[in-house]
Order: structure tokens, then C-alpha cells, then sequence
């Protein structure tokens, strides 16, 4: 089997995707712009070439290095990269080679336009907010009076909560759009609730191999916008209702052979046409795995290995990994440069060192949204994952 891994350097433990599946025995081919003389060790050790290509946005180089590659080894079977930013590329890509085990083109458009979600969420029988399409400035301002403000505006097509915000009035309403960007945007009622996300490996026949349950901060927008600290865990456990919605949404849109991360609103108070406090209501999809370091925090929540799981699920079509004993919540916390915390770097390590399982500073690239310095802990219940938050994010007043 030929397996064609995009930007396979990126986050940097992606590496651990590549080395299961050479475990499992699947040549792993990778692509990527970053000189092969800075991939770490272990990425070069389990990748049989790496193709570098000047600028992966120049879709004629990324072509040229799948048929150089198609051509040294034969057909390839499988073509991924795990990441948002690619995504239309992979399927692209996958598209104009053949490559049948993953989206091409036209089921990719649908994953990634969030007003072409609704008609998927409603069919898996999840509410979600009303959604307008940004046509004209009149439309807008009616749909902004049917539903009210606060409001929420972004990109049809977008990566996580970059260029999202929060309308709260007309005067801002009218400041959006004088200078209204040039992409498409959608605006949806707000929702008041807590963000949870249901992760899970599927298999061809769109049967999960793995769940997990993420428990987010309300606004990912605030803090991408407001350069507000992220902290945010892994459950060991995924509620029922959740589990429900989350397989309900993967066979509504079809999703074979894939890790995938749902957002839903679990509601904070009661809120007519979609639900009583406590329900789940569907935010958006997203056909990759949970963002940053996440697949490393379920391994520590669930005791398991996903990159082993979703390998298996490659190479073998199955989970061939026996379940773990996933026993506590894995909590990440960040800070940003240039506040200042009542606790220093070394209070939190003297503190926290034994059950620290991560603790770096974090790409430029996605610190925008996951902040500079993280620690990442194992903790034993949610009330300790709260202290632990407390300890690393209160800031001097």
C-alpha cells in the first residue's frame, strides 16, 4: 500500500501517523516544503522518500510530486494530510488521480462551506442555528432583525474561528459591512452555551473505531480576537446524547475512513426552536483531527494510542488496538507573551511536574488560537482541572 502524507512535519507529532502506519507496513510517501534536513529524526526514519516542494500552495508542484511519486512506486491508494488548511487540496489531488479512499472535490466543498453543513446536520436530525448567507446588505439586516442580536459573522469557508465575530448592534453591524471582505460570509443567530466536540475515527463503513468528548471555552473567536488565554480538556468519557448526535452526523455526511472533529453548543439555558439547557446543538464539522497537540491529550485521557487506531484503520480496515483504561481528563493551558501571571514557569512545574505530560512553546503558525507557552496535565477529575487552569492562567491585576 502507498500512502502519500502531506506536510507530514506539521504539527510536529504528526510524525506519529507516519510511523504507525510503516509499523503496519504501508510505504509512506511524504510531501512537504520544509527542507528535509530539519524534519526530526523520527519522521525521516519512518518515511521510505520525502518530496520537497518549494511553495505548497502552487497546486502545479504538489501535482508533479504525486506523479513523481505515482510513477517510482505505482498507484497510490491513500493521500492525506490531517490538516484544515489542505483539506481542498487533498481532495483535489485525490480527485485528479484517482484516488478513491478519501473525499474528492465535490463532497470536500460540502465538508467546508459551514451554510452547506445545515443541510447534512438537519438530516442527521441535529439542530443547528439559523444561518444566513451574506448576499445583500438589506437581506442581512433582516435576517439580523428575525433573529435578533447578538449575531455572529464568518467566513463560509474558513479555518477554526479566524476573521469570526460577534455583533452585538446595529452601529456595529453597519461598521462590518464598510468593510465587508471580499470572501463569502454567512451570519447565524447566537447561541449561549458551552462548545464540546465529538471526535472519532471512522471506518469504511462509517462506524466509529474510536470516540472522545473535548470540552472547550465558550468563544474560540473571543480568544483568537482578544488574545485571551486557551485552556480546554479531554473527557475519558462521551456522554451517550453526544455519542448519539456525533454517529448520526457521520453517517448524514458520509464520512468513510476518517478522524473527525464535531463542534456542538451544549446549551446553557433553554433556547426556543432547538433545544432545553443541556442539549446538544450542531456548530460545525470539521474532517480532520481536533487541532494542536489533541490526539496526544486522548492518548493520556484514554490510555491508547490513536495514531495506532486510525493506522490500523487504514492498513487493516479495523480497530485491531483492545480498548484502554482511560481514567482521567487530559487539561491543556496556555499564556500569552507579554502578561503578566501570578504564578511563575516554575511554580506551575514545581506544582504540577508529576502530572505534566506536555509542556512547550507552541508554533507561531497556531499560537493565534492556542496561545505561546502550553502545559498540558493529567488530571483525575474536572474539579482539578479547573484548580489546574486557575493556577496557570490567573494574570496579575
Amino acid at each position: 500500500m502507498n500512502f502519500i502524507f502531506i506536510s507530514p512535519q506539521f504539527p510536529h507529532t504528526y510524525w506519529n501517523f507516519c510511523d504507525r502506519l510503516r509499523r503496519n507496513g504501508v510505504n509512506v510517501l511524504g510531501i512537504g516544503d520544509a527542507p528535509y534536513d530539519t524534519l526530526e529524526e523520527p519522521l525521516k526514519r519512518c518515511l521510505t522518500e520525502y518530496y520537497r516542494v518549494d511553495n505548497m500552495e502552487d497546486y502545479t508542484q504538489m501535482f508533479r510530486a504525486v506523479a513523481f511519486f505515482s510513477f517510482k512506486y505505482g498507484k497510490i491508494d491513500w493521500l492525506e494530510s490531517n490538516n484544515e488548511y489542505w483539506l481542498g487540496q487533498d481532495a483535489r489531488l485525490r480527485t485528479d488521480f484517482h484516488i478513491t479512499t478519501g473525499a474528492g472535490e465535490k463532497e470536500a466543498a460540502a465538508f467546508k462551506s459551514k451554510s452547506g453543513m445545515k443541510a447534512f446536520y438537519a438530516k442527521a436530525g441535529v439542530p443547528t442555528a439559523r444561518c444566513h448567507r451574506i448576499k445583500t446588505r438589506k437581506a442581512a439586516e433582516e435576517f439580523c432583525k428575525e433573529v435578533g442580536w447578538p449575531v455572529i459573522v464568518k467566513p463560509d469557508t474558513g479555518v477554526g474561528a479566524n476573521d469570526t465575530y460577534r455583533l452585538d448592534n446595529k452601529e456595529q453591524f453597519d461598521a462590518f459591512f464598510e468593510n465587508l471582505p471580499a470572501v463569502p460570509y454567512v451570519i447565524e443567530e447566537f447561541i449561549t452555551g458551552d462548545i464540546v466536540s465529538y471526535d472519532a475515527i471512522t471506518d469504511a463503513g462509517m462506524e466509529p473505531v474510536f470516540e472522545s468528548m473535548g470540552c472547550f471555552p465558550p468563544s474560540i473567536m473571543d480568544i483568537v480576537n482578544e488574545k485571551r488565554e486557551l485552556a480546554y480538556c479531554v473527557a475519558n468519557q462521551v456522554p451517550e446524547a453526544l455519542a448519539k448526535l456525533g454517529r448520526a452526523t457521520v453517517k448524514a455526511f458520509r464520512v468513510r475512513s476518517r478522524f473527525v472533529h464535531f463542534e456542538f453548543f451544549r446549551l446553557t439555558r433553554d433556547k426556543k426552536g432547538l433545544g432545553k439547557k443541556g442539549d446538544y446543538v450542531g456548530l460545525e464539522v470539521n474532517m480532520r483531527p481536533a487541532g494542536g497537540y489533541t490526539p496526544d491529550m486522548m492518548n493520556y485521557a484514554h490510555s491508547t494510542d490513536v495514531y495506532q487506531i486510525w493506522a490500523d484503520m487504514v492498513a487493516a480496515g479495523r480497530r485491531l488496538l483492545p480498548p484502554g483504561n482511560g481514567d482521567c481528563f487530559c487539561v491543556y493551558a496556555s499564556r500569552r507573551d507579554g502578561k503578566s501571571y501570578v504564578h511563575t514557569h516554575e511554580e506551575i512545574l514545581s506544582r504540577y511536574g508529576g502530572q505534566m505530560v506536555m509542556c512547550e512553546r507552541m508554533p507561531e503558525i497556531i499560537s493565534g488560537a492556542m496561545g505561546n507557552q502550553m502545559y498540558t496535565v493529567r488530571a483525575s477529575d474536572g474539579e482539578a482541572a479547573g484548580d489546574f487552569v486557575r493556577f496557570v492562567t490567573e494574570r496579575v491585576q
